[in-house]
């Protein structure tokens, strides 16, 4: 393919990209031959003039280029994208099962081999996110593609993300195509039911990557009292009382989340007393109940992203610590923390390094029973390390 514009690396930087790693960053580069445009497809040489493959440039990110692909032969155009979103779609159907849900990620950006795409199905509606200068200078033919391979009519965008203001793009919203999306869509998932803010929810509206983990929470809650942490919509509260919890405490910051997380137990037919909701700050709200002595038996914490660089490690392992830390005081002899982070920057190393120094801090004796991470539909390129960004371990606490 003849590719108007090139990258020359830097001597030794091409080592990488020969192991295919998608990420080519600004450092690495000695020379740009002409000005290429945001999203721009460019050829990828190395000092001696090897022809690596072919990325997408971003004048405005540290992450200069990303890799289409290492086939120099390829084409970057319509169809090369119709091939990689029907090979994203092939592998769900062995990542979800048929009974399992109607939500989940139909494709995870880098490891589907589509860097900054990210498209989640949920019932009828996809919702995409185009996070990098590529994917959104292939915007238009991306969801008419699609929404054909999945054979979908319906689609919303959310690239409402911050990570789009380091490619130089503004935040975004809106219909895609099809019909608009109603205020709350029902999904369904494990044989229970939850409704979704595709428009204003956090992520694309729902947690999908803990589908596999809210499982195993019911399956632990069985005639357990159950404290979930930055609850969210409920999710791991509604699958508790479907587990046969001894009841189940549910904190968030957010007024709006709590009662759709209410709507979620009513809808699953359960009684509005099978759950206590608090709305407040979840660091302030656990400080008291060590005060007041309170103790359960399985205490979930699923925070926010502490950390979403490396550079923000070091403050957001300060956090980690102190909510594992005031979560292990609550807990009973022979409790359960299933604790998490989603959080880029802080590894799976330094994940249970920070957890190990929380069980130090409160005198308790931890062992990990269990290593999670995100359900299959958010797949792992072995080339791609950065994709296994969920982290959570199931501790039993002494």
């Amino acid at each position: 393919m003849s590719v108007k514009y090139q990258i020359i690396l830097k001597p030794g930087r091409e080592k990488s990209v020969l192991l295919r790693h998608p990420w080519i960053f600004s450092g690495a580069i000695a020379s740009v031959a002409g000005e290429p445009c945001s999203g721009e497809t460019v050829a990828v040489y190395s000092s001696r003039k090897e022809l690596l493959g072919l990325a997408a440039y971003s004048p405005t990110s540290s992450i200069r280029a990303r890799m289409w692909t290492w086939d120099a032969g390829e084409t970057i155009d319509r169809d090369f994208f119709t091939r990689r979103l029907r090979a994203a779609i092939l592998r769900r159907k062995v990542a979800v099962q048929a009974d399992e849900s109607d939500a989940y990620r139909l494709v995870h950006a880098e490891s589907d081999g589509l860097p900054g795409l990210v498209i989640d199905r949920y019932a009828d509606y996809l919702v995409f996110q185009f996070l990098t200068a590529g994917s959104e200078a292939w915007r238009a033919e991306l969801v008419q593609l699609g929404l054909d391979a999945a054979g979908c009519r319906n689609a919303y965008e959310r690239s409402d993300v911050e990570v789009r203001r380091l490619e130089g793009l503004p935040e975004r919203c809106g219909i895609l195509a099809g019909d608009p999306p109603p205020e709350l869509l029902q999904i369904h998932e494990n044989g229970l039911s939850f409704l979704v803010d595709i428009q204003r929810g956090q992520k694309t509206g729902f947690y999908l990557d803990q589908r596999r983990n809210r499982q195993r929470i019911r399956e632990l809650s069985a005639g357990r009292e159950v404290l979930n942490c930055f609850c969210y919509s409920g999710g791991f509260s509604v699958y508790a009382i479907a587990g046969g919890t001894a009841g189940v405490t549910s904190i968030d910051s957010s007024h709006e989340a709590v009662e759709l997380g209410r709507r979620n137990v009513r809808l699953n037919g359960f009684a509005d007393n099978e759950a206590d909701w608090v709305v407040g700050d979840v660091f302030q709200y656990l400080r008291a109940l060590r005060d007041q002595a309170r103790q359960f038996d399985l205490v979930i914490l699923d925070p926010p992203k502490f950390a979403p660089t490396a550079a923000q490690a070091e403050r957001a392992a300060r956090g980690y610590k102190d909510i594992n830390l005031l979560a292990m005081k609550l807990l009973r002899p022979g409790g359960l923390l299933a604790t998490f982070s989603c959080s880029g920057g802080i590894s799976a190393e330094l994940f249970q390094k920070i957890i190990a120094g929380a069980a130090l801090d409160a005198g308790a004796e931890a062992r990990v029973l269990e290593i999670l991470s995100q359900a299959p539909d958010h797949p792992v390129a072995l080339n791609f390390a950065e994709g296994a960004y969920l982290k959570g371990l199931i501790c039993q606490v002494n």
